[in-house]
């Protein structure tokens, strides 16, 4: 099992992105999308920004979280691929992207919504 991290909200650069995976225990997928948002963070220069990794061990903590299956990739508290509905069960999530099935998210999805939020953000 691994342990979750220190959440941490970063204000460098002029704005302020939050960036959290919520998982189940043993979630075979955690891994590939942990790679991802560490190659993506890279990627768009944002080394400063953390990701908090949430157990989520129970129903009640998916409803309080607004899980939507393992692993659930939020951004700034926005699911980065919605159209899934929130569910008080602990399992994994399917991701469809065009043709394809997946069980993360692809980084273009998250790359999208990561960009959406900072666009957002420097707006305001």
């Amino acid at each position: 099992m691994l342990e979750p991290e220190v959440p941490v909200t970063s204000s460098q650069k002029g704005f302020q992105l939050r960036i959290e995976v919520l998982h189940i225990d043993e979630c075979p997928n955690l891994e590939d999308t942990r790679a991802s948002l560490a190659e993506l963070v890279a990627e768009l220069g944002l080394g400063h920004i953390d990701t908090t990794f949430t157990l989520i061990d129970s129903p009640a903590e998916a409803a309080k979280h607004r899980f939507a299956g393992s692993p659930t990739v939020l951004i700034d508290g926005f699911d980065a691929v919605p159209g899934t509905e929130p569910t008080t069960n602990l399992a994994c999530r399917i991701y469809r992207d065009g043709q394809k099935i997946a069980g993360s998210p692809s980084k273009d999805s998250i790359r999208k919504a990561i960009q959406a939020s900072l666009r957002t953000s420097a707006s305001e």
